[in-house]
């Protein structure tokens, strides 16, 4: 049976993701491509927290820790994509115009995304959702190292 310790970040995994489609299908939040990157691990975690749940494998809390890890990180990079401390993915990002030429432009404007990576839709105390994401899922990684190291 699954333990305290791999319960509360199974827990965080679900109310994590599952705030996000709220902000999503409730709040009418369309995600970037980022956004859904982000998403994947935390589904993995959880995943991880089950299988946990049926087999009291405690170790395998070392890969929830791993995705986890893997969502903030991929959290970080997008805050700073936000901030445009660098840039991000050409399939989420506007681009630079001044070298293109009018078809060009106008071959970027129609491949487009409908939602923009570098766009902040929504900020809480100065920290955008991609922020939260990963100030939460580091959290939620060190609640999975505690569990595994108690394992």
């Amino acid at each position: 049976m699954m333990t305290r310790p791999t319960l509360l970040p199974t827990v965080g995994s679900i109310a994590v993701l599952a705030g996000a489609f709220a902000f999503q299908h409730i709040g009418g939040l369309a995600p970037c491509e980022m956004c859904l990157w982000q998403r994947w691990p935390h589904a993995a975690a959880i995943l991880i927290g089950l299988i946990i749940l049926f087999t009291a494998e405690e170790k395998l809390s070392w890969f929830a820790a791993l995705a986890t890890f893997t969502t903030a990180a991929i959290g970080m990079f997008h805050v700073g994509v936000e901030q445009n401390w660098w840039d991000g993915p050409t399939t989420c990002s506007a681009g630079g115009v001044s070298d293109l030429s009018a078809q060009e432009l106008m071959d970027q404007i129609l491949t487009a995304p409908l939602v923009r990576c570098d766009d902040i839709a929504w900020q809480m105390a100065g920290i955008s959702m991609a922020g939260w994401n990963a100030i939460l899922s580091l959290c939620l990684t060190a609640l999975w190292i505690k569990a595994a190291r108690n394992a």
